[in-house]
């Protein structure tokens, strides 16, 4: 019998990947969002800070005495790479 593939995506509203238990997003996460997102590093930016956003919302709900700060979490991760980041045709990513 297989066994169930769980993916790494996040469980709301813990924020924690609904896999491995990780903070999402978790390695397993962003290297997915890497090859999803190959080619356009500024939407995968975008997607994170859309999500970012939505994660402190429901964050604060739960532990209003603690804001995070998620933007490490989120985007500076995505962002270390982007100075290098070229798209598959060797065009700049913009």
């Amino acid at each position: 019998m297989a066994r169930e593939v769980i993916p790494h995506v996040p469980m709301r509203p813990l924020w924690r990947c609904r896999n491995c238990g990780a903070e999402w997003p978790c390695q397993p996460a962003r290297l997915g969002l890497l090859v999803e997102f190959r080619g356009a590093r500024t939407a995968l930016i975008f997607y994170l800070a859309q999500l970012m956003v939505e994660a402190r919302a429901q964050l604060a709900q739960l532990h209003p005495e603690r804001a995070p700060d998620l933007h490490e979490r989120f985007i500076n991760w995505a962002r270390a790479r982007g100075d290098a980041a070229h798209r598959a045709d060797g065009e700049p990513d913009r």
